[in-house]
């Protein structure tokens, strides 16, 4: 049990590799929709590539999202509008003209005869009017049904009545009556709308007669030839194949095909995934190292088909929303081009499983990938972001707009949503910038906005440097220069080689004074110590500078080049002087405790550092002792072996020594003595 959990904790790393490897394969498969890939790819005005296809099942022709829509359209457009009679206004109605016709009665001594004459008149003009209704609003449809009694029945639009045509109506009918006119008066007081529109009733036919609508239109049999070989893909065949294709899909995750389509997509997945695995592992072995940094890779891989498969489920035309070149942009910014571009392919090749028109998403977005990694440089400047998305979007569109010629043959039938899609993914893609921000905080990585914040002199740790040890502080802002016209001699970070030039010393501000740069009388502390105990004290700024950077919780890759700047070299002076003392002296007392520069970076800053240090000992420069100089330190550099973990080249290291040979002669303003 003991062995197991010692072998376990011995390849703790790797059993996390695996781990990962696995859980991802597992979440992108979960991912994926529910539903078979059509083994035939087509596209609409391009022959068909393959042999002569018969229809291997029954299915039916499903009707496009265009046609049902213009279905639906139509429906809507002549939908029945519903009105609900109301038989209680009637009555009221005539309740309130049989009380007024009682005080006109007595007022005037009508006979009984004429009084019931004018009462039945009254009643018969009422129910005239009231046969089909007094609409509160007309109708606009010309033909509508009125439920009465539970009863719907039709009404044209020549018997439709508001209140005004009512009451003009009711003066039509009685104008033949000599007391017509106080007649008319009182019932048109009494007239009240009793036919309301019904929306909830209208609502409920509106939707049973969208719900009756077909899906398909037609049949195909079994064994009927769909396309023939070299046959061109057009309206109709497409339909037919697009409905086949549906069918299919929905067909192959039924019954035991389920799992042998999960096998499959697995194994497809799993080899993309080991691509990128033996690419980071055979190409960028300090990145496979970071399990952190791995993790980092397979977050933002596992985050981008997430939001892809979800957009394919609900919204399948707003695939292109999803700003998927965000992707190659931040890897780039946190690794480099190389290793972003190729996770974003195979990002693309995972997608290319799930997609429609996957040949078309797959071109535009390699292509917009590789345009990603070419624009997008020093992002720490806002104006190369905007640049760079102005770009992309517009590869895309230009793209959009290729294959609709080619599908087409013509300009006419462009989706113009789709250009507003493909601003909103550039609009999207601007969100890198804050996003880098939120994964710095997470993952504990540095991008070159967060270099770009600790190069400025006026930070809280450089300052106190300053006020501390300004000679340090001096010393290191010339190291600076040094190190990033070398860096950007060489194609090495720049932005990351300043910072941990300007950060590199800030151990000596615990004892300034024991530092020449920093003493500014005659007095030398180290005159009344021993040579021991001066090479520790010089040694321990390097032990000092990484508490002092922890503390001010400064990046691990600054941090790396506190630890690297010196090496494993000997405190030279020192060690003589003890020599001198004593034959017998232990040169690991007198040894930095490395380890040794492990990237062109930390190498740069070693031979920028040294070089800038010692080159204050110079009497007298001139053209040839400053190259003779940086000759011998570089060279004693090379002798101990301080580049060996370092993946810098001697061609590289000839180009630093040439720039650090022009700075210190600019700096001494030395001219090249010429032969007389």
């Amino acid at each position: 049990m003991g062995t197991t959990l010692d072998n376990a904790y011995k390849y703790q790393s790797l059993i996390y590799k695996y781990v990962l490897y696995a859980l991802s394969v597992a979440l992108i498969v979960f991912f994926f929709p529910k539903e078979g890939k059509f083994k035939y790819e087509f596209q609409k005005g391009k022959p068909w590539q393959y042999e002569n296809l018969y229809a291997p099942i029954d299915f039916s022709i499903k009707k496009t999202d265009d046609e049902i829509a213009k279905e639906q359209d139509f429906i809507k457009d002549n939908k029945t509008d519903y009105y609900t009679f109301d038989p209680s206004v009637p009555e009221e109605v005539k309740t309130e003209l049989k009380q007024k016709l009682s005080s006109f009665f007595e007022q005037f001594g009508t006979d009984n005869r004429k009084q019931k004459t004018l009462a039945d008149l009254a009643n018969q003009a009422v129910d005239s009017i009231y046969y089909y209704g007094i609409f509160q609003d007309i109708p606009i449809s010309d033909a509508i049904f009125i439920v009465k009694n539970n009863e719907a029945s039709t009404v044209s639009s020549n018997n439709f009545m508001n209140l005004s045509d009512a009451k003009q109506r009711l003066r039509n009918i009685l104008s033949g009556n000599s007391t017509g006119v106080p007649l008319v008066r009182m019932i048109q007081q009494g007239l009240e709308p009793n036919v309301f529109f019904n929306k909830t009733l209208t609502d409920r036919a509106l939707e049973e007669e969208l719900s009756q609508i077909s899906l398909t239109r037609g049949e195909i049999s079994e064994g009927r030839l769909l396309i023939a070989k070299g046959e061109v893909v057009e309206d109709e065949n497409f339909k037919i194949l697009s409905s086949l294709r549906a069918e299919y899909e929905s067909e192959l995750w039924r019954g035991d095909n389920f799992f042998y389509i999960l096998f499959g997509y697995s194994i497809l997945v799993a080899l993309v995934l080991m691509m990128l695995f033996l690419f980071i592992k055979q190409y960028r072995p300090e990145i496979f190292k970071n399990n952190n940094k791995l993790t980092f890779i397979f977050v933002n891989i596992l985050l981008m088909v997430l939001a892809t498969t979800l957009m394919v489920k609900n919204q399948e035309g707003y695939v292109y929303v999803v700003p998927l070149c965000i992707l190659p942009l931040i890897l780039k910014n946190f690794f480099d081009a190389r290793l972003g571009l190729f996770v974003h392919v195979l990002t693309v090749l995972i997608l290319g499983f799930v997609v429609p028109n996957s040949f078309e998403y797959m071109f535009l977005q390699i292509i917009a990938g590789i345009v990603t990694i070419l624009t997008a440089s020093e992002l720490y400047k806002r104006a190369n972001l905007f640049i760079s998305v102005g770009q992309i979007t517009l590869i895309y569109i230009i793209g959009y707009f290729a294959f609709h010629i080619i599908h087409e043959g013509n300009l006419e039938g462009i989706e113009w949503i789709l250009f507003g899609i493909f601003v909103l993914n550039g609009l999207l893609t601007l969100f890198a910038q804050p996003l880098i921000y939120i994964y710095e905080k997470i993952f504990g990585l540095v991008s070159d906005v967060s270099l770009l914040e600790l190069s400025d002199t006026n930070s809280k740790l450089l300052k106190e440097l300053s006020d501390k040890a300004p000679g340090t502080f001096h010393h290191s802002l010339q190291v600076a220069n040094l190190a990033e016209a070398a860096a950007n001699e060489i194609g090495a970070n720049a932005i990351l080689v300043r910072v941990g030039a300007l950060y590199n010393d800030i151990g000596k501000m615990n004892n300034p004074a024991f530092f020449t740069e920093n003493q500014t009388t005659n007095i030398n502390p180290h005159d009344d110590l021993p040579p021991k105990e001066s090479a520790k004290i010089i040694i321990d700024h390097v032990i000092e500078g990484i508490e002092v950077a922890r503390k001010y919780k400064l990046p691990d890759r600054i941090i790396d080049f506190l630890r690297t700047h010196h090496g494993t070299t000997t405190v030279y002076y020192f060690f003589k002087k003890q020599q001198e003392m004593d034959v017998e002296v232990d040169v690991l007392d007198f040894k930095y405790p490395g380890p040794t520069p492990f990237s062109k970076e930390t190498a740069i800053l070693m031979m920028s550092d040294a070089v800038e240090a010692a080159s204050k000992s110079l009497k007298n420069p001139t053209y040839q002792i400053v190259d003779d100089f940086v000759e011998k330190i570089v060279k004693g550099q090379m002798q101990a072996d301080q580049f060996i973990n370092a993946n810098i080249t001697l061609k590289e290291i000839e180009m630093v020594k040439k720039i650090l040979k022009q700075k210190l002669t600019n700096i001494y303003h030395l001219r090249v003595e010429y032969p007389e």
